[in-house]
């Protein structure tokens, strides 16, 4: 594992961004100016002119990115009879050359400018930026999910596994990094510098992110770990300032606390498991005596799912608080069978059991809102990961302890919810 600054460094000399969004002469429109760059052939006149693009981009107002979108999405949409001219000809004859020609009017005019546009230095965090622009617009007008469905696929190439690199975030770790971990984090705020100290200096504390080359100054996502002797029961015990430190080779295991996404343009393009399997694989070659790999994760749909059946409960009622929950996460589902909870989707996914779920374990004012505190350990057993997945992905299984399942039995009510 990479876990030093020093490649991020390197990278961020070696991949400095240009700056966008400076006035640029061309007063042309910025829709001609990218039928421009379509018919450019010289590389260098093609760069230039998609930094300039870009540039404007960063310039529109809403209603004038929204109208962008617009003409992507419809000007620079597949052309359907030639498709289906090129489709017929590969029918009669599937030759190479038929073969081209129908890839070549499979993809929509606006992949190949995507593509055009990201040969701008620093393009690639401004296009990734301009799909959360396009996410806000396809809220207003569904009908753009068209290209929003065209960028995804480009996105999920570009953030390929195999071009990430995977750093260590410690309290050496660039002041730039670590303002962005206290701004990103998603699960339990990070409130002062002092605060990020405790999560990332003691050495039983541990924080892994995914950085891509193109765009090395900004963590992806981000993991945080707290090694410990025995699985937690509480996010209070795991972030308490007056909690006993211990030394990394005394502990037994390894919770993940906190998993947080960094971009919202990135939205949809899953980076999360791969993290986690990384960071237990890499732990486990490092710290042999870690025997458990676990998270201390929220319960962010329980609540509503509660009020939504008209079920109260007290939340000094702890028994039925978990029996609900274990409940909720076994039995309560989507229509393709999937967990309704979104972590027990993202985690049992990924190979993870439900090993245990407690009450008081979060008393903040969100995990009081969304689950009245209670959390949810999933445990990630390395060599029956992938056996998990595939009774997940095959059967909609959801794997889980005894205990765990002891719980829901006993809940108000029967059957699924």
């Amino acid at each position: 594992m990479v876990a030093t600054s020093a490649l991020g460094d390197l990278l961020t000399t070696l991949l400095e961004r240009r700056p966008f969004g400076r006035r640029v002469d061309d007063k042309r429109p910025i829709e001609d100016s990218c039928l421009t760059l379509l018919s450019e052939t010289a590389e260098v006149s093609g760069q230039h002119q998609a930094t300039r693009i870009l540039s404007r981009y960063r310039m529109l107002d809403s209603d004038q990115r929204t109208a962008f979108f617009k003409f992507l999405n419809d000007d620079l949409d597949l052309d359907g009879e030639t498709l289906s001219e090129r489709a017929r000809a590969y029918s009669r004859e599937p030759s190479p050359e038929n073969f081209v020609a129908l890839s070549r009017a499979s993809e929509s005019k606006r992949l190949n400018l995507f593509r055009r546009l990201n040969e701008a230095q620093g393009a690639t965090a401004e296009i990734v930026n301009m799909r959360e622009d396009l996410l806000a617009a396809v809220e207003r007008a569904p009908e753009l999910a068209r290209t929003d469905h065209d960028l995804v696929h480009l996105l999920r190439s570009w953030f390929n596994r195999g071009f990430l690199v995977i750093r260590r975030i410690n309290w050496d770790s660039p002041a730039s990094i670590l303002e962005k971990i206290i701004a990103y984090e998603a699960v339990h705020q990070i409130r002062t510098w002092d605060d990020l100290r405790l999560r990332l200096q003691p050495s039983d504390r541990r924080c892994f992110a995914f950085f891509h080359p193109s765009m090395p100054d900004e963590p992806l996502i981000f993991v945080e770990v707290a090694l410990t002797r025995g699985i937690p029961t509480s996010v209070q015990t795991v972030l308490s300032e007056s909690r006993e430190c211990i030394a990394d080779t005394a502990a037994d295991t390894a919770v993940f606390y906190s998993i947080s996404n960094c971009q919202r343009g990135l939205a949809g393009i899953s980076f999360g498991n791969s993290l986690i399997k990384h960071v237990a694989s890499d732990l486990s070659l490092k710290l042999p005596n870690i025997r458990a790999y676990v998270t201390l994760s929220p319960i962010p749909g329980l609540m509503l799912w509660l009020r939504n059946r008209g079920i109260a409960v007290e939340v000094d009622d702890s028994e039925m608080l978990e029996q609900l929950a274990a409940k909720y996460l076994l039995e309560a589902r989507l229509p393709d069978g999937q967990p309704l909870d979104p972590v027990a989707r993202f985690h049992l996914g990924n190979g993870a059991a439900i090993h245990a779920i407690h009450a008081g374990a979060d008393l903040s004012e969100n995990g009081m809102a969304q689950s009245s505190g209670v959390m949810v350990n999933y445990t990630y057993d390395l060599p029956r990961i992938s056996r998990n997945t595939i009774r997940y992905s095959r059967n909609r299984e959801v794997i889980a302890s005894a205990a765990v399942k002891s719980r829901a039995k006993r809940a108000p009510g029967s059957g699924r919810g």
